[in-house]
């Protein structure tokens, strides 16, 4: 009977094997939950478990036996069955609860001899099928369990009772070794301790093999499990950063701000920050720039999910970002340089004007230095001495520094020339003297041509440097009277040659020097060709040029041509008696 028991125990573990693996084998090469350890990441859905079982039942049938006589009432008393299975398979609704059926198999089997009746349990036998609830509790690769179950019991009495079907409690758990055999899908149940209730009712006491059973039982059990399906873990935090913006000079805000996904909304959420310059608070941060150096630099943030006070502890409730940004170096100022006005004489000052500009606002400093003369101001605008620099183009140079240490240079030019000389002055046409108003001395300075001569006299006095040419003119018959004069002189020298021009010019000469005192060497007397009865007087300014701007004049030569004395006309004889003519002398 025993070599029966086992091999229907080798039979069922066999099948039950054959059975699985279907199951197994696509299990094997399923994918591990992303994120999952490898002690959380084989959460099965399926656990399967064959195995070796010990029962040491305690309890006692009274019943009647006839054989051998006589009729007696007898006890039998259950005795440990050392052979048995049991098998179980669960199914989980999450990673921690499921619905187990199990079946266990414990009979000894072997048929005492009637004689022995009542005082050996040897036909003691034991099947349950029953169901019922279990939870597990994952710890890396230790998983301990507990159950509780509800069946019925096919019970064999101690005394040649037949089979029975009564009811089964069943509750106890183990605990499991997961091996990485099969890609984590075998495990070890290193053992499994219930406490079994269990009862069969054999029919009257009275009768022959019958009797009631009340069962209290100890089970152990050892084997392995086999997983199946997976459960697969929650969908794992996800997380982004992002900064804004991604380039800053140092001392511009940089804000960080993240965003996490899949979070449980039962769950507490903390988060944490770490990088130079973060400071954080929930899923934004600031990162402070002023006193980070030039280059790239990173603020990393951390979210985790989970029960208060455990946040993070499981591996698909924590999920690490980061958000990138960029330190720049402050771009150099720029600059400008002018001056105003560019030419100047010697001595002379000019207006520098310096625009600087700092593309990011910095504070600007200017200084100026220049190859000659002086700078004086540090403004954006100076003032240029050009007292003790030589005449030529002078370079100006305009600086600006920030407060970073950036500089930046223009240049600029002012010239210095000499002062342009003093205008040439000219000759100054002033009035004239006319000689045409008397017929019989018409070389004679009359009282209109002194008025004119009297204002020319107060020009020389207020021009001290100045000088007068007097131009006298003849007009054609003077001329040709002249010239027939000068032809009889060839021939009697005694004949008067009477100089027109020359004598004008000569006459109102006269006039300035003996009647207004102007010095003789300040006046010079010409003539000119222009046909008329006139002498035209000219103011000669200190550096102008006479003949330059008054052509046709011929120098009179007053060795030969003497003023002439102002004589009255001769009387006129009017009925024996002579008279003065009329308009003076």
């Amino acid at each position: 009977m025993t070599d029966q028991i086992l091999k229907t125990i080798g039979r069922v573990l066999a099948l039950g094997i054959v059975a699985l693996l279907p199951i197994v084998a696509p299990s094997q090469t399923a994918p591990a939950a992303k994120g999952a350890s490898p002690s959380d990441q084989y959460a099965s859905r399926w656990d399967i478990f064959l195995g070796y079982s010990y029962l040491s039942p305690h309890g006692s049938v009274n019943t009647t036996v006839t054989y051998p006589p006589p009729t007696r009432s007898v006890t039998g008393s259950y005795d440990a069955v050392n052979v048995g299975g049991l098998g179980s398979g669960a199914y989980f609704f999450n990673r921690y609860v499921g619905f187990q059926f199990e079946y266990g198999i414990h009979e000894w089997g072997t048929s005492r001899p009637a004689t022995n009746i009542g005082t050996e349990g040897n036909d003691d036998g034991f099947q349950t099928v029953s169901g019922g609830l279990i939870a597990r509790f994952r710890a890396g690769d230790i998983t301990p369990f507990i159950h509780a179950l509800v069946g019925g019991a096919y019970i064999s009495g101690p005394n040649q009772q037949g089979p029975k079907w009564g009811p089964d409690l069943t509750a106890g758990g183990g605990m499991d070794y997961e091996t990485p055999l099969f890609n984590h899908r075998l495990a070890l149940r290193i053992f499994q301790v219930d406490y079994e209730y269990m009862h069969a009712d054999f029919g009257p006491a009275s009768q022959p093999e019958g009797g009631r059973a009340n069962i209290n039982a100890v089970r152990l059990s050892a084997g392995f499990v086999i997983h199946a399906g997976s459960i697969a873990p929650p969908p794992p935090v996800t997380y982004a950063c992002t900064a804004s913006p991604t380039a800053v000079f140092p001392g511009e805000p940089v804000t960080i701000n993240c965003s996490a996904g899949n979070l449980n909304p039962k769950e507490n959420v903390v988060y944490s920050w770490s990088g130079t310059g973060v400071t954080g608070n929930g899923n934004t941060a600031n990162v402070a720039t002023t006193d980070l150096a030039p280059g790239n630099y990173s603020a990393q943030s951390t979210v985790k999910e989970g029960k208060k006070g455990k946040e993070g502890l499981k591996p698909w409730q924590t999920a690490t970002a980061s958000a990138s940004f960029t330190v720049k170096e402050f771009e150099p100022p720029t600059i400008s340089c002018s001056v105003n006005p560019t030419t100047i004489q010697p001595g002379g000052t000019a207006t520098i004007t310096a625009t600087g500009v700092s593309p990011q606002n910095r504070p600007l400093t200017y200084s100026y230095s220049a190859t000659a003369g002086s700078i004086s101001g540090t403004g954006a605008t100076a003032e240029y001495s050009s007292a003790g620099a030589p005449t030529g183009a002078v370079g100006i140079t305009c600086n600006v520094s920030d407060d970073k240490g950036h500089t930046a240079t223009a240049n600029t030019t002012v010239t210095i020339v000499a002062p342009p000389p003093p205008p040439q002055p000219h000759t100054q046409a002033l009035c004239s003297l006319s000689f045409s108003t008397d017929k019989r001395r018409p070389t004679r300075v009359d009282n209109e041509a002194k008025a004119c001569l009297d204002q020319v006299a107060l020009d020389l006095k207020q021009q001290a440097d100045a000088r007068l040419e007097i131009v006298g003119e003849s007009n054609a018959q003077e001329k040709q009277l002249e010239q027939r004069q000068e032809a009889r002189q060839q021939r009697n020298r005694r004949v008067h040659v009477e100089h027109y021009a020359e004598q004008r010019a000569v006459n109102a000469k006269d006039y300035l020097v003996t009647q207004q005192g102007i010095d003789a060497s300040r006046i010079s007397v010409a003539t000119s060709t222009t046909d008329g009865q006139e002498a035209q007087d000219y103011l000669v300014p200190a550096g102008a040029n006479f003949d330059s701007d008054v052509s046709g004049t011929t120098p009179v030569d007053e060795s030969t041509i003497k003023p002439e004395v102002r004589r009255p006309l001769p009387m006129r004889h009017r009925g024996g008696a002579r008279t003065a003519p009329a308009g003076g002398h």
